[in-house]
Formats: C-alpha cells, structure tokens, sequence
C-alpha cells in the first residue's frame, strides 16, 4: 500500500502488452499465460495467492477450515461478495461452475486439477453423466455461504489449486443465455477487482475498475489497457516511447541494450521450455527417432549464444519445484542420433518435418537454431511455420503439427504440476502420448505422503519423459524478463510470474 496520498494526482490507468490476442476469457476453457492475466483481472476464486509470499489468502471465501485428517475443506464465503449485475456470489455458482469443467459441455484443459475430490475423475470418465450419482462428487453446499470440499488423498497444495482460474466461478445465467459470446463487453459479468469495458480484436482490451467488487477500496487502479501486440520490437519501442507501464519480454537482438535499462528485469521462475512431439505422425511415432532429434539438439550453443546466456540448458524436464532434483536427460551427440536412425532404418535423406511456433522473435530464433541443428546432423529438411497465438493453439489442441514450441509455468509449488500433464487424456498432453506404466507412477505420487518417496517417483517419471520416451524435447529453464516502468508499485517479482493488478498503483516518475 502507498505511504501517501501522492498516488491519487496521477492518472491510475495502466498499460501493458499481453502479447497477443486471447484465446478466450472464459476460465474453464483457458490454458495460456495471457489469458490467465487477464481473468485474474476480472475474477476471483475462493482463495486468492499473496503476490509477494504466494501464500494463500482470502479471496471469495473470507476463511476456511481444514480437517485434522487434510481430507475436508470448507470454506466460508463472503456476504458482501457480489457479481457485477449486483448479485450476490454464492457457494452455488462455484458448485456449478466446478461441475461444467467436468461434465464435458467445454472442452476443459484443467479438468484434471479438480480430480482430487472425491468422484470427481469418475464423473468426469462417466459415459453416462445424466444417470451418474451426483451425491458422490466430494462437493457440497451447506448453504449459501458455505462450501464443503472432501479429497481422495491428502494433498498439500489444493489451497493453491482452488486459486486457480480454472476452478473461479463464471456467471452461469449469462453463460447460458449468451452462449459462447457471454465473455463480449456488452454481455459479461464478473466478481473481480476489474471490468471489462472494451475489447478491440487484435487490438487492446480495456478493464475499468469494480463498483461492485467487495475489495473496491483497496484497488487503486481505476483502468487498464491490455495490449496485443505480437512484435516484441514494435512493443519495445512503444515502451521506451513511454507508451505502456509493463512489458513482459524484451528483443533478444537488443539484449545488450536492453540490459542496461533502470526498468529492466531478470528473475528466475518455476517453468520449463521444451518442444511438443506428435507420437500420433511418422517419424515421431517411434520413441528412437524422438531420442535421435533430442540428441541432435544442441541446448547448451542455443542458451549461451542465441538467448545469451540467460536461461540454463536442460535435458530435464522438471525445474526444482519444493526441492526436487531432476534427472539427467540426453546429452548432445549427433554421430549417435545418426546412428539410432541407421538402426532403425529411418532415411532421412528427403525427410522433412514441420516445427511450429506462435508469433515472437524468440521462438523464431530458437526455431531456426533448432533447424540448422537437425538439418546439419540428421540430414533432413526442416520447415518452420510461424503461426499467431489462437491459430497456434487450436493447432495444438487439434494435434495438427509435426513438432510444436511448448513451455510450462508451474501452476503451484510442487513438482506434480509438471508431471501430471503427461498422463492419459490429460487436456495438457497434446502428444498423443500415452504411457500406463508413468500414469500409473503419478497416481502413486498423489497418494504418497512421505516427501523423499514422492520425489523418487516423480524421478521415475522423468526418467520414461526425456531418456525413454521423449513425447517432448527439453531444452531450457527460462528467466522472467521484461521492462517495468520506475513508475509501477506494488509489483513483486516471483517464481510463478504472478502480478494480480489488483496490488498495482502507480506513482509519479
């Protein structure tokens, strides 16, 4: 919070680059970073996150209980916490939305992050849901200020879990009522610090600040404008014109420049960059192949000369997420990529494969590092296709490429967010991938409560992930960095880049 008043005789409308245009703002159906920004602007879970301590604290629900046994939650919600047509959020609109992520009327990526409670997965897998017992789900009312959660197993960070966007409320009536088009300014309805006001596609969307949200005297910003601009050199440009308060990422042709900005950032974060195999298309339905494009992938030249020297190279797979210790991947080696493909009788003379990427200077580089790599030791034509943001993901979603640039910010503290999106129809896989023995491995992990045993099984894992099978190609543990105008406060820089607006003032320069 300001010391002063001084904050109040400058104009409280914020300005940041989000990249790209939304895929969506709907949170059941979200998966990507710019989306997350942007609900988080607009709604609000059960629990929220401190954006300094990443502890959890009261966000919808004002406090919360937990049984002795760590099996039951309930959480008290607040009655002053309203919608923004006025009314009231209750413990029903949270029941329901939890149970849309599940039933299978959106295509939900994060279903999964709901299958802790009791029944939840089995109503999830249900051919039949309309005769499905719905007195097994683990999720119950106790009225409408109060609602009862009952897990499978013990799971220490589920308080983390339900301050994810994916389990906030969304307003059913409207959603009902408008369909699809419920998120357009002119029909949604949030329960968060924000509003949204205007949304120019491809453009800016622009959120004014909640007459009804119940913390409306603590939020300082009275606007924000999220822009979409995909070129990180035309955004670079509009910063130092002072056109914007925050962007994200830097050109990594300018780095040297870069660095030398008062507003430039660099911290470490809990994520992992890597690239996505299709398991489903020839060649890389065979796990040799996979491991013969990993070794022909020189991490440690692209790190230090491409993306100079910031993030760290790994053949692994998980960061150190709660204290785990990877496991060593695969080493650079191209006279044994050539010969795994020899032996398995691949030609790869005339062989072409696709690497796709979403709109940025650095997947561009990366991308055609990458290509020279694998076309300089395995013989074959690599080509690159560049794609905006919605485009890429529907390509994802629908599994329509060859090789596909993917990175991962851990949801919450432990290295089970890593490793439980590789299981069998998990809206994260987007392989194809499917292996009973790691499903099998994960679901023990979940029901394991002493630590040191669950780091060994999460070990095991990694070991069928990148020495194995390779669904997916490690290739470096990224740095946040980005430029911050002198002029924001209450911006705390943290492993998971999480920067709730709600927090945010700004002072004079």
């Amino acid at each position: 919070m300001p010391d002063s008043n001084d904050w109040k005789k400058v104009e409280q409308h914020f300005v940041f680059n989000n990249s790209a245009e939304p895929k969506s703002l709907d949170s059941g159906v979200i998966s990507g970073l710019l989306e997350f920004r942007l609900i988080e602007c607009m709604f609000e879970g059960l629990v929220s996150m401190d954006p300094e301590t990443l502890v959890p604290r009261p966000g919808i629900a004002n406090k919360w209980n937990i049984s002795k046994d760590g099996l039951t939650y309930t959480f008290y919600l607040r009655k002053n916490a309203k919608w923004s047509n006025g009314r009231t959020v209750t413990a029903h609109d949270f029941y329901k939305s939890w149970i849309r992520i599940l039933d299978g009327s959106i295509a939900a990526p994060y279903n999964y992050q709901l299958f802790y409670i009791v029944g939840a997965e089995d109503f999830s897998k249900a051919k039949n849901k309309s005769s499905f017992d719905m007195k097994k789900i683990g999720v119950n009312v106790i009225d409408d200020f109060t609602l009862e959660v009952k897990l499978k197993n013990p799971t220490a960070y589920f308080l983390d879990i339900v301050a994810f966007p994916t389990l906030y409320a969304v307003p059913l009536e409207t959603v009902k009522a408008y369909g699809d088009k419920w998120i357009l300014p002119e029909n949604i309805v949030t329960n968060g610090p924000f509003h949204l006001q205007k949304w120019d596609r491809r453009q800016k969307i622009v959120m004014v600040k909640s007459k009804t949200y119940w913390d409306a005297k603590y939020v300082k910003l009275e606007k924000i404008t999220a822009l979409a601009i995909e070129r990180v050199e035309t955004a670079y440009k509009k910063f130092l014109n002072k056109g914007m308060h925050w962007q994200p990422s830097v050109p990594e042709s300018k780095i040297d420049e870069v660095k030398k900005l008062p507003e430039y950032y660099q911290t470490d974060t809990l994520a992992t960059s890597f690239y996505r195999f299709n398991c489903k298309k020839a060649p890389f339905d065979k796990a040799e192949v996979r491991r013969a494009f990993a070794m022909a992938t020189d991490r440690k030249t692209l790190a230090k000369h491409v993306l100079h020297d910031i993030p760290t190279p790994a053949n692994w797979f998980c960061p150190p997420a709660a204290g785990y210790i990877h496991v060593k991947g695969l080493d650079y080696n191209p006279a044994k990529a050539r010969k795994i493909l020899k032996d398995a009788g691949v030609i790869t003379k005339g062989l072409a494969v696709e690497i796709t990427f979403n709109t940025s200077e650095t997947h561009k580089l990366i991308a055609e590092f990458i290509s020279k790599n694998w076309e300089n030791n395995l013989g074959v034509k690599v080509i690159l296709k560049n794609m905006e943001w919605k485009t890429y993901l529907s390509n994802m979603t629908s599994m329509n490429y060859e090789v596909m640039r993917g990175g991962w910010y851990g949801d919450y503290n432990d290295p089970n967010t890593f490793f439980d999106m590789w299981t069998e129809g998990n809206g994260n896989n987007r392989t194809g991938w499917v292996n009973k023995k790691y499903d099998t491995l994960l679901f023990a992990s979940q029901k394991e409560t002493d630590k040191a045993k669950r780091m060994i099984l999460f070990q095991q894992m990694e070991i069928i992930l990148i020495k194995e099978e390779l669904p997916i190609l490690p290739l470096f543990i990224p740095a946040n960095k980005g430029l911050l105008s002198e002029q924001v406060n209450g911006y705390y820089h943290n492993i998971f880049g999480f920067h709730p607006l709600k927090y945010i003032w700004l002072e004079k320069e």
